[in-house]
């Protein structure tokens, strides 16, 4: 942080600062001074807050991290009619993100090597491809060089394990159960009981849910408000693409369990259901019954904007675990223990599981979304919510996931 308050904060303001004279000027230059400084401060708090995560490519968030600094700086000095100027302020976010990206290059965190205790469940650790495992046989030996060291700490494991661990942890070698080291790495939560879920309440935080609330109404309104010309000559296309209403109306389940009518751009084509409710409500790939022009809807997510509706309802979040259909929650909830859990959120456009593994809908893929959204709960906060966005937008543009 240092070096690039340095390189792109203080040496850009000294540079312009020695040339000017009128004091107007070197007013609006140091208060644009005190701008790039905080916005990197808030960049880089962002950019670390975010990264944090699994599966994170930290590098491809260092710019949407300091667009959001800058744009927030930018709307407080435009509505606080504060003077700045704005080539400072447009060399500062340039090198910000110029230096971050340096410096990540060359700091940037090398394979992670964890050595694991094979002894109960610890040995599920190996299906994680993306570290290299180092096999701790004997408690006796030196430890090898590794980052951490895990082991399944809810079994009896002997006494001469139980001491090596403790030695291991207080030479400064982080010790982690398998389990909660299986989550950071994957981004999921596998509960197999409720006892397990270390929220210390089975409800995630009120207060950032009251405020998601209502930061949800108000974006939600905005959106509908500017996209509303551009809604319309949508609803026009898919009139003319195909026959039946432009709009799509389905019950699914929502917060806390109560049903509701979600809104969807149609983007199949009617009169083609089968005889079997629950399968008519699936969409396969390649479904015959989505129309050209849903395809398209289909894979941008376009078809999505409507529940804009449902988020000044109340009835939805623009992210948290997406709503099924009312037949097929059901069905979930006979085959799968916990489901109903991802119901104490509300339910969102976009989610944890979308951006990670897409549409599914049979039951053993539902289960392993059901681990995503089971992060995504225990996780719950801005700083995954503004991650979710930013990946989001990436599948909106290479239509990861759509059917």
């Amino acid at each position: 942080m240092p070096v690039t308050l340095l390189l792109a904060a203080v040496i850009p303001y000294l540079a312009r600062y020695v040339t000017v004279s009128d004091p107007l000027l070197l007013a609006a230059l140091s208060t644009t001074f005190a701008a790039n400084i905080i916005c990197i401060g808030i960049g880089i708090w962002l950019f670390r807050s975010v990264s944090d995560f699994p599966g994170v490519e930290a590098s491809s968030y260092i710019l949407p991290a300091f667009s959001i600094a800058y744009a927030f700086a930018l709307l407080v000095l435009l509505f606080g009619r504060i003077d700045y100027n704005r080539g400072l302020l447009l060399v500062g976010f340039i090198l910000a993100v110029l230096c971050s990206y340096f410096i990540y290059s060359r700091m940037q965190r090398r394979r992670l090597r964890i050595g694991f205790v094979p002894i109960g469940a610890g040995g599920n650790l190996r299906v994680v491809k993306a570290v290299d495992w180092v096999v701790l046989d004997d408690p006796t030996l030196p430890l090898p060089r590794v980052d951490a060291v895990a082991a399944d700490l809810r079994v009896n494991l002997p006494d001469s394990w139980e001491r090596r661990l403790a030695d291991i942890a207080l030479s400064g070698t982080p010790v982690y159960h398998w389990k909660h080291l299986a989550e950071s790495l994957t981004g999921r939560v596998e509960l197999e009981h409720l006892s397990e879920n270390n929220f210390g309440s089975l409800t995630p935080a009120s207060a950032y849910m009251s405020i998601k609330h209502a930061v949800d109404w108000i974006f939600a309104g905005v959106a509908l408000l500017l996209l509303s010309p551009f809604l319309l000559l949508l609803l026009l296309a898919i009139r003319l693409d195909s026959p039946g209403a432009p709009i799509f109306r389905q019950t699914r389940v929502g917060y806390q369990g109560h049903p509701f009518t979600v809104y969807k751009l149609r983007t199949m084509s009617q009169g083609r259901a089968t005889g079997d409710a629950r399968r008519a409500a699936m969409t396969s790939s390649d479904d015959l019954r989505v129309t050209r022009l849903g395809a398209l809807l289909r894979r941008s997510r376009i078809d999505e904007l409507p529940q804009l509706i449902n988020v000044l309802r109340g009835e939805m979040s623009w992210i948290g675990p997406r709503p099924e259909a009312e037949i097929l929650s059901k069905w979930y909830e006979d085959e799968i223990v916990f489901y109903r859990y991802r119901h104490i959120v509300r339910p969102g456009i976009t989610g944890w599981a979308q951006v990670n593994q897409g549409h599914v809908a049979e039951v053993d893929d539902v289960r392993s979304k059901l681990h995503y959204d089971f992060f995504y709960i225990r996780n719950y906060s801005p700083w995954l919510d503004l991650l979710i966005v930013v990946r989001t937008i990436v599948t909106m543009l290479n239509g990861f996931g759509a059917r």
